[in-house]
């Protein structure tokens, strides 16, 4: 069994070149997308540090809401003794008013 030659229609050195000049295109595609990558990587860990900085902001404000929400609760505590305290005190001064009234004879 006999092989038949193979022929080459374009010239060895063209194909070279051609194959040279693809090698060179993927390596800088390669080269950009390593460029790309890194960029994500800072960015991703700038994102990181941003949503650290949220959770301690939010824990800030939670705890913040619930030193308010008991002031506001002892408020309405106190809120809750002003009427008795006022009655009391408006009592004790008829009570002198009356008291100072000169008795009318009868």
């Amino acid at each position: 069994m006999s092989q038949t030659p193979i022929t080459v229609k374009y010239p060895l050195e063209e194909v070279l070149g051609e194959l040279k000049q693809s090698i060179k295109e993927v390596n800088q595609n390669v080269t950009t997308l390593q460029k790309d990558i890194n960029d994500l990587k800072v960015g991703q860990t700038e994102l990181k540090t941003e949503v650290r900085n949220l959770k301690e902001d939010v824990k800030e404000i939670k705890t913040v809401q619930n030193s308010l929400i008991n002031e506001v609760s002892n408020l309405k505590g106190v809120k809750s003794l002003i009427i008795p305290i006022v009655v009391a005190v408006s009592t004790a001064l008829l009570t002198l008013l009356v008291r100072l009234i000169p008795s009318v004879p009868r």
